[in-house]
């Protein structure tokens, strides 16, 4: 246990959180191309990854407090602290990159999460505005089964439908 324990734990957390990255930009050209089919399954992927993320997090942090106990801070020192403690070497610039790419990484992350949110919201109430439009708006031509054309408001009368009414 120590430095070099630490930052190849911190190398794979790095990569975790690129993975991260990559999932959600995956779920965002989704969302954006319409494809809503697979937005469960690129969920799905988000949240394995999160799940491997919280590990990962969790081996950090014991890591952490090893490397704090030998070099003589708070075991409950974050990184920018242990950083702070390093002995003279390279370990103070090692983990100074490491905490430096993840900080730019979970900002990038945030960012991602907050525009796919924002475009799930712009969906449903897509959805729900056209839910409405169909069931009360105007009426709408359709075409029945002899090939006239009707209105949707009319439909029931004339047996075509645009929307299954026990949605």
């Amino acid at each position: 246990m120590g430095a070099n324990e630490l930052s190849a734990l911190l190398w794979r957390e790095r990569e975790l959180l690129e993975l991260l990255t990559f999932k959600l930009e995956e779920e965002q050209l989704l969302l954006t191309a319409g494809r809503s089919r697979w937005i469960d399954h690129a969920t799905r992927e988000v949240e394995q990854v999160l799940g491997r993320l919280r590990s990962a997090g969790l081996e950090r942090s014991v890591e952490v407090s090893a490397v704090a106990r030998e070099w003589g801070t708070d075991e409950e020192a974050p990184l920018r602290e242990i950083i702070a403690a390093a002995p003279a070497g390279p370990w103070g610039e090692i983990f100074t990159a490491h905490l430096r790419a993840m900080t730019e990484l979970t900002g990038r992350i945030a960012q991602l999460r907050d525009e796919n949110e924002r475009f799930l919201r712009a969906a449903a109430r897509a959805t729900q505005e056209t839910l409405a439009t169909a069931s009360t708006g105007p009426a709408t031509a359709t075409y029945d089964a002899t090939g006239q054309t009707g209105h949707a408001n009319s439909a029931s009368a004339s047996g075509g439908h645009l929307f299954d009414g026990r949605l």
